[in-house]
């Protein structure tokens, strides 16, 4: 225990240890999430008026940043799987950064829908009306804490044998991590199914949700793993050789390519049926009734997806420089459409033939803005944490080691 403890107090100790870039971007990110949690609080005495979501539009900005987060934090298991199934060497060394991102990126989800809620005492009926197996949101509430009591049990353990320079035992850590991967994968398709399930959206209504969900995921996060291995690499001394980059292109390559056409096919079969459900999704790529809001971020986040594919199907996407630029481009393509693309056009028309649209309000977007700040700044600590002590930088015997050896010896004899 003692042991332990001093390993927390060192990683406490270690989070503020940082050169000027480290403290310049640790007091943005807690400058952030404070004027963050100062808009939250101030929805929290005013309730959800503060924001655009009205009766007609229920779901916003904050369910859209939680549908893509899943994702994201599913994507972990895309580093895990070749590592302990295929045993691809490549991504030993970097395996750790998918589960810190999966850790820091559950939290943010859990934020999301806390402020979703409108009020946080309404956590309790999901507590005191626990409607398992029959409700989806019980299935979605036990996924995501579970993954996440996962993840911190696979991170906390490695990282701790790795400061005692002790082997870790993997009776206490590879049975969980085969259970991650598939808690992974689901943690996305029960997301999927909570969408799928309500009849009175037909937007939604679609077999090919939740693998679209799953392709998305292992392109979104991968691509968000390699921006993050760089920066490491660059401002730290653990080695990330290119091999693992480009392991993780080809993943990103492979889940793009299925993303795009399980997007082309439901594109299809919405359009050329011309059924009596289409008009949502006539609204979201050509607008109804002059309402056109979501119509030019869709077809930004098309160009942005197709380009993505095309460069990393491109040898060019070898060099560092056309990656991160793919990389970027399906970030920021699939959050605008697995997000607002996918929430709010369900939502338009309403089931009484209404067109009301949906606008974020400077409250929403704060709030937004403060809890990715503060998602940022834990994988941050994370990776801060982790990377010395994964290099062998800082261990328990070299901080104490010598002292408790002496203290042994007695004075004369050391």
């Amino acid at each position: 225990m003692k042991k332990y403890a001093t390993f927390l107090w060192e990683c406490i100790r270690l989070s503020f240890v940082g050169d000027w870039r480290y403290h310049l971007w640790m007091t943005l990110l807690t400058l952030v999430a404070l004027l963050g949690l100062h808009a939250y609080c101030q929805q929290l005495v005013h309730g959800l008026i503060t924001t655009g979501m009205t009766d007609q539009v229920s779901w916003g900005l904050y369910i859209a940043n939680f549908t893509y987060l899943v994702g994201l934090a599913a994507a972990a298991a895309m580093l895990v799987i070749p590592v302990y199934i295929y045993r691809n060497m490549h991504l030993d060394d970097v395996v750790i950064f998918g589960e810190l991102l999966a850790v820091a990126v559950i939290v943010m989800c859990l934020l999301f829908v806390m402020a979703d809620l409108g009020r946080p005492d309404r956590f309790m009926h999901l507590v005191w009306r626990f409607n398992f197996p029959i409700s989806m949101l019980t299935w979605d509430v036990i996924a995501l804490n579970g993954y996440l009591l996962l993840n911190l049990h696979i991170c906390g353990y490695l990282i701790y044998c790795a400061y005692c320079r002790r082997k870790p035992s993997p009776v206490f850590y590879v049975p969980f991590v085969f259970v991650a991967i598939v808690w992974a994968i689901s943690i996305h398709t029960v997301t999927a199914f909570l969408y799928v399930g309500l009849g009175g959206r037909p937007f939604w209504n679609s077999a090919i949700i939740a693998p679209r969900f799953l392709a998305s995921a292992f392109a979104a996060g991968p691509a968000f793993i390699i921006l993050t291995l760089q920066i490491v690499r660059r401002y730290t001394r653990h080695h990330v050789g290119d091999d693992a980059l480009l392991t993780l292109r080809r993943i990103i390559q492979v889940a793009m390519i299925i993303n795009v056409f399980l997007l082309i096919c439901e594109v299809f079969t919405e359009f050329y049926t011309d059924s009596a459900h289409v008009a949502s999704a006539r609204y979201l790529y050509f607008g109804l009734s002059g309402a056109h809001a979501l119509v030019p971020w869709i077809w930004t986040a098309m160009a942005m997806n197709a380009l993505a594919t095309i460069l990393l199907v491109l040898p060019a996407s070898r060099g560092l420089s056309w990656l991160n630029l793919a990389c970027l481009l399906s970030i920021i393509g699939i959050w605008i459409e697995k997000g607002m693309g996918l929430i709010v056009p369900a939502f338009v028309p309403t089931r009484l033939g209404e067109i009301v649209e949906y606008f974020p309000t400077p409250h929403e977007i704060m709030i937004c803005l403060g809890i990715w700040a503060f998602g940022l700044l834990l994988y941050t600590i994370f990776v801060r944490i982790s990377v010395p002590v994964l290099a062998g930088d800082l261990t328990y015997d070299q901080r104490y080691g010598n002292l408790e050896s002496q203290a042994i010896q007695g004075p004369g004899q050391s």
